[in-house]
């Protein structure tokens, strides 16, 4: 009589005793209701996670964008003696690798005003060249037109700036600076009304209510800055090689500068938020690892529970191997399904986030998103395949090690105590 074969691993009979245990009879709700637990807290904490980490990648690539789409990668400041040979710096600067505009700008506080309201403002003077390089701005006018933008004395203002003042394109926009005229009773403020222009939109509301546009010439002249500029703005192709690309802008200089890069100008603001997105890290990856605990509780009661089917698979030659496997099936079904079903719900958010906001911000009437608050106008959010692939591989490795303990346990159970008592 020949010795029976042992069977393979992860043999048919071991995922059909692991379906079995998945769906418990009547008298074993407590095991099913306990694995439903389990595999909606593994979704929800894998779904809340790819979502906030999406969102704070977006919130952060967005401002990142907004900003710098403004304000330039270097600013260049004149050190030792005023920037009166700005024409020549930009020039070569703009001719350095990298460069993409070198763009030569006057600014100035300022209080905006109609027969309506009143608002301060950064007046920034630019060349109309430069300004239509910038497609935050350019590509953004909602009213009038940036053409004949150096010819004339028109301006352009952000959009929220425009409601707030319930001004429009080809409206006038009264502009009064501290600084003006020098007089023998003292320096009396420049108060001058300029028609608008143009009329844009950043997306970004702390510039769309703040920032105006104003043609070189004309702001040199209202700042009395006759010959000279406050600074050279530069933009480069790579804002994460910035430290190249300020070596090469000192170099080309050809004159003693000040150099301040987007880091620096950002420092505060984007430290904070990589702080806040580390801590919303790990206060969410708790949640996927009280769910896989409760995968751990969930096997072990049902270990107990087919303590006297253990026994009886053992008397029938099933070796500890097989019945390992059964219960890390078992177990690791639910960490599985629970990832893929809340990596699959985190993208279906993702990819409709500002629908869902807008939709909830109609149903509870408030404005969940407001940006006075978070500075955008709208709810962004950014999927990064290596971090999502980290979620899910970490949810799905603690799925795995949960299972570990109680089916080593079932494994290790000895047949004749287990039938002894039943």
């Amino acid at each position: 009589m020949s010795e029976p074969t042992r069977t393979r691993p992860f043999a048919p009979f071991e995922w059909m005793l692991s379906r079995r245990y998945l769906r418990a009879r009547r008298q074993e709700g407590f095991i099913s209701v306990n694995a439903g637990f389990s595999f909606l807290g593994i979704m929800l904490g894998v779904a809340t996670l790819i979502i906030v980490m999406a969102v704070m990648n977006g919130f952060r690539k967005e401002l990142l964008d907004k900003i710098l789409g403004i304000n330039g990668h270097l600013l260049i400041q004149p050190l030792e003696q005023p920037l009166t040979d700005w024409e020549v710096v930009s020039e070569r600067v703009s001719k350095i690798a990298g460069v993409t505009l070198a763009a030569p700008v006057v600014e100035g506080q300022a209080l905006a005003s109609s027969p309506f309201n009143a608002s301060g403002v950064l007046v920034r003077g630019v060349r109309a060249a430069d300004l239509a390089k910038l497609p935050s701005v350019a590509n953004n006018i909602r009213q009038g037109t940036l053409e004949g933008f150096d010819e004339g004395q028109g301006v352009a203002v952000g959009k929220r700036l425009a409601d707030q003042l319930s001004l429009r394109a080809g409206d006038s926009v009264t502009l009064v600076a501290p600084r003006g005229a020098i007089t023998p009773m003292g320096t009396t403020p420049r108060i001058k009304a300029y028609r608008i222009a143009a009329v844009f939109e950043v997306g970004m509301s702390e510039y769309d209510s703040a920032f105006v546009f104003m043609p070189l010439p004309e702001a040199q002249a209202y700042f009395n800055r006759a010959g000279d500029v406050t600074a050279i703005e530069v933009y480069v192709e790579k804002p994460d090689q910035i430290d190249y690309q300020r070596r090469l802008v000192t170099e080309g200089a050809g004159r003693p500068i000040f150099l301040i890069d987007w880091r620096q100008r950002n420092a505060t603001f984007f430290n904070a938020l990589q702080v806040e997105r580390n801590v919303m890290f790990l206060i969410l990856a708790i949640i996927v690892i009280v769910a896989a605990f409760n995968i751990t509780s969930g096997l072990i009661m049902l270990v107990k529970d087919k303590g006297r089917d253990i026994g009886i698979l053992r008397t029938m030659g099933v070796t500890q191997g097989a019945v390992m496997r059964v219960f890390m099936v078992t177990g690791a079904s639910v960490g599985v399904v629970g990832t893929l079903v809340g990596f699959l719900l985190a993208l279906l958010v993702c990819l409709n986030i500002e629908s869902i906001r807008r939709f909830l911000s109609w149903m509870t009437n408030t404005e969940l998103f407001s940006p006075e608050l978070y500075f955008l106008s709208k709810l962004p959010a950014d999927l990064d395949a290596g971090e999502t692939t980290a979620v899910v591989v970490m949810a799905l490795t603690l799925s795995l090690l949960a299972t570990l303990y109680p089916a080593w346990r079932a494994a290790r159970l000895d047949p004749v105590e287990a039938l002894r008592y039943e």
